[in-house]
C-alpha cells in the first residue's frame, strides 16, 4: 500500500491535535467519544499515544528504520479505516495485533513467503523463555509509551522528533519554533523525566 503525500499530510494533522486537555482520558473513553460522533480528532489523540509502541513493534519485525516508520503510518491509516467500520473493546491489544499482522504481511511480500506465526497462547514448549522475554519487551515498550505521553507537550514533542524521527537540533528548532537552548533543555529534561516515570512504572509492575 503506497502512502501518498496527501495521506501523509492528513495523518500529520490528525496526530498534532493538542492532547494535553485529554491526557486523563482512558483509551476506552476516547474510543467512546469517537463512536459517539465519529470525529477523527479523538482517534488522533488515541493513536498518538501509541507511536513509540508501534514503532518498536515494527522495528522488532522489520529490522529497518525507514520501513518501520512507513509501517506506523500505514497502521494508523488502517486503524482509522477499520475503527469507522466496527467497534473495538480492547484497543491496546487490537492495535498491537494490527501492527504485528501488518509486519508479517510486509515480510511475506519482501521474502516471498509467510513467516511462522507467533504463538499467542504461550504454550509450554522449548520456546517459552524466548516468548516470555518478548512479552517483557512488549510490556516495556508499552510502559515507555505511557510514560512519554505523561511528559509535558514540549518535552514529548522534542523527544519524538529527536529520537524517533532522527531530527537534528537545528531541524527541531525549525519545526517547533523553540530556540536551540530550549530544544536542548526539553530533550535533557524529557530524558530525565521519562526515566523517572518509567522506573516508577517498572517498580510498580514488579511489585504486582
Amino acid at each position: 500500500m503506497l502512502i501518498t503525500a496527501s495521506y501523509k499530510k492528513k495523518l500529520s494533522i490528525l496526530i498534532l491535535v493538542n492532547k494535553d486537555s485529554f491526557s486523563h482520558f482512558t483509551d476506552q473513553e476516547l474510543l467512546d467519544r469517537f463512536y459517539d460522533n465519529h470525529n477523527n480528532d479523538w482517534l488522533g489523540i488515541l493513536l498518538e499515544r501509541y507511536i513509540l509502541l508501534l514503532f518498536g513493534v515494527c522495528m522488532k519485525y522489520l529490522k529497518n528504520e525507514d520501513e518501520a516508520k512507513d509501517s506506523v503510518q500505514q497502521i494508523f491509516l488502517k486503524a482509522i479505516t477499520e475503527l469507522h467500520k466496527y467497534k473495538v473493546s480492547y484497543f491496546r491489544s487490537w492495535i498491537y495485533t494490527v501492527a504485528r499482522n501488518h509486519c508479517l504481511m510486509h515480510l511475506r511480500d519482501r521474502q516471498g513467503k509467510i513467516p511462522a506465526p507467533i504463538d499467542e497462547n504461550l504454550a509450554a514448549s522449548d520456546e517459552d523463555s524466548d516468548q516470555f522475554n518478548q512479552l517483557e519487551k512488549d510490556q516495556l515498550l508499552e510502559l515507555m509509551t505511557n510514560s512519554l505521553s505523561e511528559l509535558n507537550q514540549e518535552q514529548n514533542q522534542c523527544l519524538i522528533l529527536f529520537y524517533l524521527e532522527k531530527k537534528s537540533y537545528l531541524e527541531i528548532t525549525e519545526n517547533t519554533g523553540f530556540t536551540m537552548m530550549q530544544v536542548k533543555s526539553h530533550i535533557q529534561n524529557g530524558k530525565r523525566n521519562l526515566k523517572i516515570l518509567l522506573d516508577k512504572k517498572i517498580n510498580k509492575t514488579h511489585k504486582h
